[in-house]
């Protein structure tokens, strides 16, 4: 079966069941904004990931629909309350619930949503749902750690390269592990199997985000399709300025620490600034180097499973690769 084609089948599928499954009615004022955030759409890379671990081990992936679409409201619940948090005013290029509502309806159906996904989560047979809800919990628990840290980060002034590696390891890399996990469960793959697939989603996860945070500083403007630099702007503590702050001395220091200081500036001199400190400490090839050993480590854990269905596993491995090499 052709790569691309199983792949659209797989998707076409699973948005068939997000976009008609039925989270609720009354008050529309609770229901509405959930499906409002569940059409907004998105690569829908977590539930994908969970249908194409399943694909490893069974054809019949259309059985895991349901639980697959589980960890997507899951995912969206979680961007839903990111938003009020960060006073994100858009999502996808649209007004963000807690915008286009208000902050109580955007939590309040947040909840519900979280609710909706253990409802989905029932669709798993009987015989594993105790480890899978399992599972699950542990991740979710995780993803809020992550969260929390990642906040607590923000009035700290100085953030170690090891804690924040494991703050994006908790806050984005341990669903797509669970996603992978969780569908290879449901085939009834062995637990070695089962543990590599989280292994090699955790890994390829944190890699992913440190893409993401040297994109954020060194993408195509007309690739990229939002502002180049804005971490840079937010005083973000990626992995790229905690190297920097770690190795800046002399000059570099003192610009560094100026830039971080003012409240009020001009951001395109900001960007262009600090990214000349990065220019002149090989922060983006540090970077690079860092996100690549993840890459290695994900991408061998995935090379060391057998599975029967050699289609899937190269679905797999292609949109890691397409994941690996984007660039925006």
């Amino acid at each position: 079966m052709n790569q691309k084609t199983s792949v659209n089948k797989i998707l076409q599928d699973l948005e068939s069941h997000i976009q008609g499954y039925t989270y609720g009615e009354s008050p529309k004022e609770l229901y509405e904004p959930i499906a409002y955030i569940m059409s907004l759409g998105g690569k829908r890379i977590r539930p994908l990931l969970t249908l194409l671990a399943y694909s490893l081990y069974k054809e019949n992936y259309e059985k895991a629909l349901i639980p697959a679409a589980a960890v997507e409201v899951f995912h969206n619940f979680t961007l839903m309350h990111d938003d009020i948090m960060d006073v994100a005013p858009l999502r996808r290029g649209k007004p963000t619930v807690h915008e286009k509502w208000n902050d109580n309806t955007a939590i309040l159906s947040g909840d519900v949503m979280l609710v909706r996904a253990y409802d989905m989560l029932l669709e798993v047979d009987h015989t594993i749902l105790p480890k899978c809800i399992m599972l699950f919990n542990q991740t979710a628990a995780e993803v809020c750690e992550g969260q929390q840290h990642d906040m607590n980060f923000e009035t700290m002034d100085i953030v170690g390269e090891a804690a924040y590696l494991d703050m994006i390891r908790q806050k984005t890399a341990v669903l797509l592990g669970f996603a992978l996990q969780f569908g290879a469960i449901m085939a009834g793959a062995s637990e070695k199997d089962s543990n590599k697939l989280y292994e090699f989603g955790v890994n390829v996860g944190i890699g992913f985000q440190l893409k993401d945070d040297l994109l954020d500083v060194y993408a195509d403007k007309a690739k990229f399709g939002k502002q180049v630099g804005g971490d840079i702007i937010a005083n973000k503590k990626t992995f790229l300025l905690i190297k920097a702050a770690e190795l800046a001395k002399d000059e570099s220091k003192s610009t560094l620490e100026h830039w971080l200081e003012q409240k009020e500036f001009d951001k395109e001199e900001k960007v262009k600034a600090v990214r000349k400190i990065y220019d002149e400490l090989g922060i983006k090839a540090l970077t690079e180097k860092k996100m690549q050993e993840y890459f290695d480590k994900g991408l061998a854990q995935l090379d060391s499973i057998d599975v029967p269905h050699k289609d899937a596993y190269q679905a797999l491995l292609q949109i890691t690769q397409d994941l690996i090499n984007r660039e925006k």
